[in-house]
């Protein structure tokens, strides 16, 4: 029995690791959340960048690219010009939005929490 509670605890941890190493970062999630809004859009490199407020270019890039390689957004490259390159949330990184969603949810509650903890008089 307990041989079997620890296999599973390492599972999960192993699960939990995998999710953080596909997720980690403080851009990744807002990036897939701004593509997800905005899934009938024309979504290029600059109007994310200007989306998205506070993140650097190169930052941006660097969540694209490892967004991409974990199969979460699609890179569409039109054949004209290298400069029409667009992204778009895929059906796996729609996966994501309900996560996101609970996120979402849980910051409102603990920005509440932490805002009347810290009003309260010692």
């Amino acid at each position: 029995m307990e041989k079997t509670r620890n296999t599973q605890c390492i599972k999960e941890l192993m699960n939990l690791r995998d999710s953080f190493d596909a997720l980690n970062g403080k851009w990744k999630l807002p990036v897939l959340q701004y593509l997800f809004n905005r899934q009938d859009e024309l979504n290029g490199f600059r109007k994310i960048a200007q989306g998205i407020e506070g993140i650097s270019d190169k930052m941006l890039a660097k969540e694209l690219r490892e967004l991409e390689e974990n199969n979460l957004i699609q890179k569409l490259c039109c054949e004209v010009s290298h400069s029409s390159i667009r992204y778009q949330i895929s059906e796996h990184g729609k996966t994501t939005i309900p996560l996101i969603r609970t996120l979402v949810e849980w910051g409102r509650m603990h920005r509440e929490v932490a805002t009347n903890i810290i009003k309260k008089p010692s």
